[in-house]
């Protein structure tokens, strides 16, 4: 018992040598005590992967540190209440090298991978099944390739770490690698793990990885490696590191081609082990939305993170209305809902810009769409919207676990003198759980989705799509299709053009995979953030409770600086210890 205790100790100061509040130079000298031990049984060595995998994020925790998502909070399609959220630095243009720490991506990451790497170097010492041993560093694997991936598209360039670090080692060698060497360094991962791993798991092991997540991971990488902030971007043309190094490649158009394959591969794998689209039993399209993030381990779930309840309980609470027990820090943005069709049409309420975002003049406000039908007068707003809308958004009048809800002024769920409420008059809807009753203390696990199948879907429709030529390959309108089939719309226009085209696979992705933490990246890799971040942020006017409640206002003005808010910056403490050799992004 005393030894157990001790092992569990060990474990946690010293085979996880990195707390949250430093980077990844500091190391404990004394690990190298503890590693035999750890890897002489298997039970320890599947501890130890249990805490490898803790690195997972819990991303449905927008606003708090330990969530490591500040990104749907810094895009147009969300705005916390809570300012202490690290996205509120991002989106007053507050944040920097000295404090970019608070967002605990860079040393979270570094966290995850030095555990990667502890496990592939001292493995072989572990006496137990070959075929066992085989899947488990398929799983250390593709962690590794996914820690890396978090750091690529928050940071472009990072340091590609393969091994474990001792404390006496010259640090000044660890160097971000060019781009290209990155993602074909997570490529490779994942090609390696999906030849480990099985391709689905047995209700025991839910939420280890699988092949099919590796092949996920491979198609998502390679559609950002695709993408304008990483091909051949003229913006980072001259960024070079200490030795003058090229960090960003030139443009490479089979890279769309590369991407489209990658998910095509993910597709097949996933439809040969039983993965599909997730339809509720009664086919609603509402439910059968809503129920995708609900209904866990549904065969649209490719891979996923269990919350446990504690955690759960207060991202629900961050989610609910303030009426209801909740904090109703999850506020949706009047430029998200703005984006929704028309249900039943492929007509959308207002006209679409080139960026597939709804056309605002100069006064804030967005050009009515004539064709849509679409009626702006007071709470008629919400009529007639396509079905993912009623699924995805809380908003004055909906009825919510029992009742209507009311955002306005003196309402139940609006703003008050004291406590928290909605910024914009609306709350996510989406991945909560309307037999959650947080007064009476009745609660479900939730689960955050990192792939599911639509979202490969739209990998696929928007790479082949950018990789063909005027007219759109079929397989373009067949998967967005079978997307928008399952929310009850109808198949787009057979006459699109690839431009056409590429203005609905951006819509779709907007709608489809909302609150997801793609809206952030989607904008940052087509080079369309220095728009979509910068113009003011709106909703609903909260300070009243007549009339005026249902006219827009401005909820933030938010600052995006060209080319610098494109990427993280490193901490400033990693660059002045590295003596020079790891550069700053771009801009910082």
């Amino acid at each position: 018992m005393k030894r157990t205790i001790i092992f569990i100790l060990l474990l946690a100061g010293i085979v996880l040598p990195i707390n949250s509040c430093t980077d990844f130079l500091d190391k404990q000298p004394t690990e190298d005590m503890t590693l035999e031990e750890v890897f002489t049984k298997r039970e320890y060595v599947e501890r130890f992967m249990a805490a490898t995998s803790a690195h997972l994020s819990i991303e449905l925790w927008f606003d708090f540190q330990f969530g490591r998502n500040p990104f749907v909070g810094a895009s147009d399609e969300m705005e916390l209440t809570n300012t202490e959220a690290y996205s509120q630095s991002m989106n007053s243009g507050a944040w920097s090298p000295a404090n970019v720490l608070n967002a605990m991506l860079w040393s979270t990451i570094w966290e995850g991978t030095r555990k990667t790497n502890l496990f592939l170097e001292n493995i072989d010492k572990t006496p137990m099944d070959d075929a066992e041993k085989s899947g488990w560093i398929g799983e250390m694997k593709f962690l590794r390739a996914w820690f890396h991936f978090l750091g690529l598209r928050a940071h472009g360039p990072i340091p590609i770490i393969k091994r474990s670090y001792k404390a006496d080692e010259d640090f000044t060698t660890i160097v971000r690698e060019p781009l290209e060497d990155c993602v074909n360094f997570i490529a490779d991962e994942c090609d390696e793990a999906a030849a480990l791993l099985p391709a689905t798991r047995n209700s025991a092991v839910l939420g280890r990885p699988t092949s099919l997540a590796a092949l996920a991971l491979k198609a998502r990488v390679l559609l950002y490696a695709a993408s304008p902030l990483f091909n051949g971007n003229p913006d980072y043309d001259k960024y070079v590191d200490a030795t003058g190094r090229k960090l960003f490649p030139d443009y490479d158009a089979a890279k769309w081609q590369a991407a489209a394959d990658a998910a095509l591969a993910c597709i097949r794998a996933c439809e040969a082990n039983g993965c599909d689209l997730y339809y509720s039993a009664d086919r609603d399209p509402v439910t059968s939305y809503q129920y995708v993030f609900l209904d866990r381990w549904n065969k649209e779930i490719i891979f996923a993170k269990n919350i446990e309840m504690n955690y759960s309980i207060d991202c629900e609470r961050r989610m609910s209305p303030n009426g209801m027990g909740g904090m109703a820090f999850y506020a949706p943005t009047q430029e998200l809902v703005d984006s929704y069709g028309m249900a039943g049409t492929n007509e959308y309420p207002f006209i679409l810009d080139e960026n597939g975002d709804p056309r605002y003049g100069a006064n804030g406000n967005p050009t009515v769409n004539p064709a849509s039908g679409y009626n702006d007068n007071l709470d008629q707003k919400w009529v007639g919207r396509e079905p993912r809308f009623y699924a995805s958004i809380h908003y004055n009048g909906a009825v919510w676990r029992g009742r209507a809800l009311q955002f306005y002024a003196g309402g139940l769920d609006g703003k008050k003198t004291t406590g928290s409420y909605s910024k914009t008059g609306y709350l996510m809807r989406k991945i909560s759980n309307p037999d959650v009753d947080l007064v009476s203390g009745k609660y479900q696990v939730n689960t955050w989705v990192m792939f599911r199948l639509a979202e490969v879907y739209l990998n696929y429709a928007e790479a082949l799509n950018e990789a063909g030529g005027g007219t759109p390959d079929p397989d373009v309108f067949k998967y967005v299709n079978l997307i928008r089939t399952r929310a009850g719309m109808p198949d787009l226009p057979a006459t699109l053009n690839k431009e056409e085209m590429r203005i609905r696979i951006r819509v779709e992705r907007k709608i489809e995979l909302a609150f997801e933490t793609h809206r952030y990246f989607d904008c940052h890799r087509w080079k369309i953030a220095h728009v979509t971040d910068s113009r003011p942020i709106h909703g609903l006017n909260i300070d009243e409770n007549t009339n005026d409640f249902f006219s827009r206002r401005v909820v933030e003005d938010r600052i995006f600086e060209t080319p610098k808010h494109y990427l993280f910056p490193l901490p400033q403490d990693d660059i002045s210890r590295s003596q020079g050799a790891l550069v700053q992004t771009p801009g910082w």
